[in-house]
């Protein structure tokens, strides 16, 4: 048995059925005496290039081993199922089972979105309204400051200082 590394891209409405779809090829592989080293769901993302009028796909990668009767069946099963606009087989000399890199990518950045929500959350309390509901006047200083600066800029003047022609 050989070792290949499969890439899917899915259409974004079918994203619900991702979980559904990694299971069925899954069972495929293993009753055909093969097995699943890694599956990885990187979820949505933005594609290269426009696939069917559509920017983004949701995007699967799954190491296996098996044979090729079972392989040339899988791939079968991509080519006519709608949802999949796009599936690239490639052959590995090993088998892979260390979280890949764009999984270890989408991490990272879940996380950094995580500490911005928290950080964003943490500013949006502090803003002009105190804990208690009564304004820091923060808010009133400033009005006063640039209502002052307009007048100082544009003093008014009286009705006798007006020359008439």
């Amino acid at each position: 048995m050989r070792h290949y590394e499969i890439v899917l891209l899915v259409h974004p409405d079918q994203s619900e059925q991702v979980p559904g779809m990694l299971d069925r090829y899954r069972s495929l592989v293993e009753t055909n005496g093969g097995s699943v080293h890694r599956s990885e769901d990187w979820g949505r993302l933005q594609l290269a290039y426009t696939i069917a009028k559509l920017h983004k796909a949701h995007y699967l990668m799954l190491n296996i081993e098996c044979d090729a009767a079972t392989l040339e069946e899988l791939e079968g099963v991509f080519r006519f199922n709608d949802a999949i606009l796009r599936h690239l087989t490639v052959r590995k000399d090993e088998a892979e089972t260390e979280p890949s890199v764009m999984l270890k990518r989408k991490e990272n950045k879940d996380e950094r979105e995580q500490r911005r929500r928290t950080v964003d959350r943490d500013d949006d309390d502090d803003d002009d309204v105190s804990d208690d509901g009564e304004d820091d006047g923060d808010a009133d200083a400033v009005a006063v400051a640039v209502t002052v600066a307009v007048s100082e800029e544009n003093p008014e003047s009286d009705d006798t200082d007006k020359v008439e022609k």
